[in-house]
């Protein structure tokens, strides 16, 4: 059966589902279709249909603006009607206290990124296969102390790159430096084919919660993934896994790591012959990127800077980020 408006609620739940804060609404002439409305209730708003899912702020401020847009697109009530379920569904939720914006910014819940670049294979039964969960607080704005809080930009736009370069990945080992979430690494190990991943950071509660992020992927197999703490500028540490590929995304944020990050990228590819690196910076602070490229310079650490700009927010199918951010990958080889 086709269903032409189906593809502009996919988006929009797979934007509510990463719990966007600006979403796409569907055009009015889908917004007023019962089935439309149906299947957003049954994907997002029905009970318990989204365990963990989003903070009731998040749930009730869409629901209100939906509901208005539905009302705004009816131009004949004889023939349309707003869902009888989406509106038991916001009466409940603005019947219910809510909790302060403070509180809300500071809620970890499961956070769905849906993969657009992967093709959709035999067994990606779920409509909004191919994805990764992940525990987040995806308000947090970017500061010291929210590592592991909330997927960044830089790791978004790498993960991208990989899959539609998935040859770096594929059947080799891989090493993820700053991990935070674990993005890349259970990208990775979930739908790129690589032999095994270390999901590695230099934080024992990031690492600890890498845990449940990779149960939350099924991909808990210790034959597959792994988290390890790691600290940068131990070498001894780098040699106890040895890596065909390393991978980092905004790893470079602090002048005074610089060194030590380099160090360990430079000691992963002495374990052995081959070893590329691809890390993904968001452009903060051109002092601390400088820094970063001179220091591979002295170490003889080749560095290119791979084409692949941040694409534009209308042509994102998933996961979704900044169009307002400078995103640059760079290649390192030896």
């Amino acid at each position: 059966m086709v269903r032409p408006w189906i593809q502009y609620v996919n988006h929009f739940c797979h934007q509510y589902l990463q719990l966007q804060p600006r979403l796409d609404y569907p055009p009015d002439e889908v917004l007023r279709l019962s089935e439309a409305q149906d299947t957003i209730y049954t994907r997002l708003f029905a009970a318990n249909v989204l365990p963990g899912g989003p903070p009731d702020r998040y749930r009730a401020r869409t629901l209100k603006e939906l509901v208005a847009r539905i009302e705004a697109a009816i131009d004949d009530w004889d023939e349309h009607a707003v869902s009888d379920h989406l509106m038991t569904a916001l009466s409940m939720l603005l019947g219910a206290p809510l909790p302060p914006e403070t509180v809300s910014a500071q809620e970890r819940c499961r956070v769905h990124h849906h993969v657009s670049l992967l093709p959709r294979g035999d067994e990606m039964n779920a409509w909004n296969d191919p994805i990764i969960t992940l525990l987040e607080s995806p308000r947090l704005i970017s500061a010291a102390g929210t590592t592991g809080l909330r997927t960044w930009e830089a790791a978004l736009h790498l993960g991208q790159y990989l899959c539609l370069h998935n040859d770096i990945v594929v059947g080799k080992h891989v090493l993820e430096l700053g991990a935070g979430t674990g993005y890349v690494s259970i990208l990775c190990a979930k739908y790129l084919s690589c032999a095994h991943v270390v999901a590695s950071d230099g934080s024992d509660e990031v690492v600890g919660k890498l845990a449940d992020s990779f149960l939350l992927n099924h991909v808990q197999d210790p034959s597959r993934i792994i988290a390890q703490k790691l600290q940068w500028g131990e070498a001894s540490d780098v040699g106890d896994w040895p890596a065909e590929v390393v991978l980092g995304a905004d790893v470079i944020y602090d002048l005074r790591a610089v060194p030590a990050l380099v160090d360990t990228i430079v000691w992963a590819m002495e374990g052995r012959t081959g070893v590329e690196a691809y890390i993904s910076a968001t452009q903060r602070n051109e002092l601390t990127l400088d820094a970063f490229l001179d220091a591979c310079h002295r170490r003889d650490v080749k560095i290119e800077q791979v084409d692949f700009p941040v694409p534009p927010r209308a042509q994102q199918g998933g996961p979704f980020y900044s169009d307002q951010v400078v995103i640059r990958i760079y290649r390192l080889w030896r």
